[in-house]
């Protein structure tokens, strides 16, 4: 049985869920961290070497994309660059004491100190360095760096970062 032509006016009604993948090469970074977990015990200051992957869903746009992929994985290699060869610190944490002072960061949970020059680490607004939250983080921030250069918010931004082999995390965060 032949299949009925499709009529231009047809087309967005039968295609409506749109999205594009950014990964691959130079979407990664290396950084430590430690997490504290809920029993009260902290793990030992350690590093990953990071994969970073992001899906932007959206509509079409007047050109027929969802967004420029250069434009996606520019904003992407700039918020992963800043992570990369850092210390990454969950600011928000409700045990962990955080002070910053002649340069130095100073890091204080439970009897265990850490002392690290400022320009090597990053205070992130979240409250623990899991890669699950790191994700969210990823993906805010993109969320809002394509709001700002498209004029536009995508519908739902789907960040996966990996932090070994097998193992990833993902935030699907929708407007």
């Amino acid at each position: 049985m032949p299949v009925p032509p499709v009529r231009d006016d047809d087309w967005f009604s039968i295609m409506h869920d749109f999205h594009i993948c950014i990964g691959g090469d130079g979407l990664g970074f290396h950084a430590s961290h430690f997490i504290v977990w809920r029993n009260g015990e902290c793990e030992r200051l350690h590093e990953h070497g990071y994969r970073v992957a992001a899906e932007i869903h959206g509509p079409l746009d007047e050109d027929q994309c969802v967004f420029d992929f250069h434009v996606v994985r520019d904003a992407l290699k700039k918020i992963v660059a800043e992570l990369d060869h850092r210390v990454l610190l969950p600011a928000r944490h409700p045990n962990i004491s955080i002070s910053t002072e002649s340069g130095r960061i100073e890091v204080v949970f439970a009897g265990r100190r850490w002392v690290f020059p400022e320009d090597d680490c990053l205070l992130l607004p979240i409250a623990n360095t899991t890669t699950e939250l790191l994700a969210e983080y990823v993906g805010q921030r993109l969320r809002d760096a394509l709001k700002s250069l498209g004029g536009r918010s995508p519908s739902m931004v789907r960040v996966e970062i990996g932090e070994g082999a097998g193992c990833s995390a993902v935030c699907e965060l929708s407007d």
